[in-house]
């Protein structure tokens, strides 16, 4: 029998829960999700473990879910799998543990140059899906590449990005950038996607793509608060 694949594991695992995840301003959960003789450690944020937020509604777990989403259907492929399903705390987002090496982030990762097409990738995502707290801490190194994770602060109609990858300002958009926001401008956005966002996002989602491939290169901050906080 062919083994499932780490989303099927996600998507039909059994989940244990072990604990919370100290430090989290939401409940976050980390968990085993197994299934067929296949298991992995994953994190799970179930939505009744939100706290109210002023500026974002309800919802983060789904918005985590979408940032996978554009991430695949951009051929990026830089965010975990990462799938909505019930769980023993109820609807949430479960999302795949990439085997970090626990002393890599963005701020040591930016000083080697190998890594910079990858930031300036995720630096476009970022903006296009309009992070909120891309901290440094968000982007990891395993498997022999550059992972972005904790997504939930994203897809606001309203500008909101804040993000420490700021160092590449000014620099022209690489190709593959450019191709992807004339997808996101040219065709019509994946069923997956517009399932999990509202209309007014999907919206602003077009217009930051639009914007950022007219501007051709990588935009200085625009408003008063740039950074999220902490940084790391």
């Amino acid at each position: 029998m062919k083994a499932p694949t780490p989303t099927e594991v996600l998507e039909r695992g059994n989940i244990e829960v072990h604990g919370r995840i100290a430090g989290s301003s939401n409940v976050t959960l980390l968990v085993t999700c197994a299934v067929d003789g296949a298991e992995t450690l994953a994190v799970y944020k179930p939505i009744r473990g939100e706290r109210e937020l002023w500026d974002f509604p309800p919802g983060l777990h789904r918005r985590e879910v979408a940032a996978r989403e554009l991430s695949e259907w951009l051929g990026w492929g830089f965010v975990p799998e990462t799938v909505l399903r019930d769980g023993p705390f109820g609807v949430g987002s479960v999302q795949r543990v990439v085997p970090e090496d626990g002393v890599s982030h963005y701020f040591t990762l930016r000083d080697e140059a190998r890594w910079h097409p990858e930031l300036r990738r995720i630096a476009a995502f970022d903006i296009v899906a309009n992070n909120a707290d891309r901290k440094s801490g968000h982007v990891l190194l395993a498997e022999g590449r550059l992972w972005a994770i904790d997504n939930g602060l994203t897809f606001h109609p309203e500008s909101k990005l804040r993000t420490v990858i700021w160092d590449f300002t000014g620099d022209p958009l690489d190709d593959d950038v450019r191709d992807a926001l004339r997808r996101i401008v040219d065709e019509p956005l994946p069923p997956s996607l517009r399932d999990l966002l509202e209309s007014d996002e999907l919206d602003a989602l077009l217009e930051r793509a639009d914007e950022l491939l007219r501007e051709g290169r990588l935009p200085p901050p625009r408003h008063e608060r740039p950074y999220p906080w902490p940084l790391v």
